[in-house]
Order: structure tokens, then sequence, then C-alpha cells
């Protein structure tokens, strides 16, 4: 499957974060969105220069998360910083269908719509289900990639439900062999 997202979490990751990336983007993911929100921009900068000369070799799209660094054509941020722009790609996260039809509105290019099964990452939280993508999907003609407690067992549903896509973290960030994860899916 080729419309996978990869969302980083560096502080998950055992042994060196730069070498899962290009464990992830061997496996040419369809983009990866450099997550790490408790960077200040300094470092953030630094570090997405790394991951984006990574993606950039394998032909993979890389996302910046919230901050505008040098040369980037695609910036994901969350839906109350979320701002109209000329780059190519403005993805937003959402929690409900009024908030996919307000990132619509405001010009997002893609969708990443959770959670949607439970997951460590919301502990405590019920996820919304497949349905959840479903009535999110029908009302906004813009691609729409499902996130939370995705893995191998569950995706079809997400995307028998309309979603363009998934996206993983924590499976990526933490699995022992990252080939064998995306040949799962």
């Amino acid at each position: 499957m080729s419309d996978i997202i990869v969302v980083t979490n560096r502080k998950l990751v055992e042994g060196d974060f730069l070498t899962r990336i290009k464990e992830i983007c061997d496996q040419r993911p369809k983009a990866v969105i450099l997550r790490e929100k408790d960077l200040p921009f300094n470092e953030y900068s630094k570090l997405a220069s790394k991951v984006m000369s990574i993606c950039e070799e394998r032909g993979v799209q890389f996302i910046s998360h919230t901050y505008r660094v040098d040369d980037i054509t695609a910036l994901h941020s969350p839906l109350h910083l979320f701002e109209r722009s000329e780059l190519p790609v403005r993805g937003t996260s959402v929690h409900s269908v009024e908030e996919a039809k307000e990132a619509q509105a405001l010009g997002a290019t893609y969708l990443v719509a959770g959670h949607v099964f439970e997951t460590d990452c919301k502990k405590g939280l019920p996820g919304r289900g497949p349905e959840f993508i479903k009535e999110v999907s029908e009302n906004v003609s813009i691609p729409v990639y499902a996130i939370g407690g995705i893995d191998p067992g569950n995706f079809r549903a997400v995307l028998n439900a309309g979603a363009k896509g998934i996206c993983i973290m924590s499976s990526a960030m933490t699995c022992k062999n990252v080939g064998e994860l995306f040949s799962a899916f």
C-alpha cells in the first residue's frame, strides 16, 4: 500500500532516529510528517533539513509539522494554526465533521482524521471508529487519511469507510523490522 503517511515521534525510536527514517523511506510511504512538537524552531529546522534530505533521496514527500522551514513544499498544521498559503500541500488534523469542513474551506489539500481506534497515544480515550472516517469522507472532497491505532489487522476497515490512506506513528517508530511492517499493509 503506497498511501501510508508516517508521522514521526523520535522519542519512541530505539537507536538512531535518522536510521529509522531511512528504513521507513526505503519502503516508499506517500509522505513523512516530521512531528517533533517539543523541539524549538532552530533544533526542528536542523532535524528537518536532515529528514528532508533523506526523503528527497528516496522520492518520499517531506511534510513539515507546524514550522515553515526552508524549502518546504508541504506543511501540516493543527487546525487552530492552519492558514491559507500558496504551498502545494497543506494538511491539518481534524476530530469532527465540522472541523473537516472548516479545514477544507480554509484551503487544506488533505486531512488527517482521528483517532479511529484506541491507541497508547490517546490513552483512556475510546476511538471514534471507522464510521467517523465515513462521515468525514462523505462531507469533504479532499483526501482523508485515518490515524490512531491503525494496524495491519484493521486498516482495511478505514479504507472501506472512505479513507484515501492511513497514517501510522507508533508502529513505524517502534517495530523491529520496518519492511515487515509495511508489507503487512
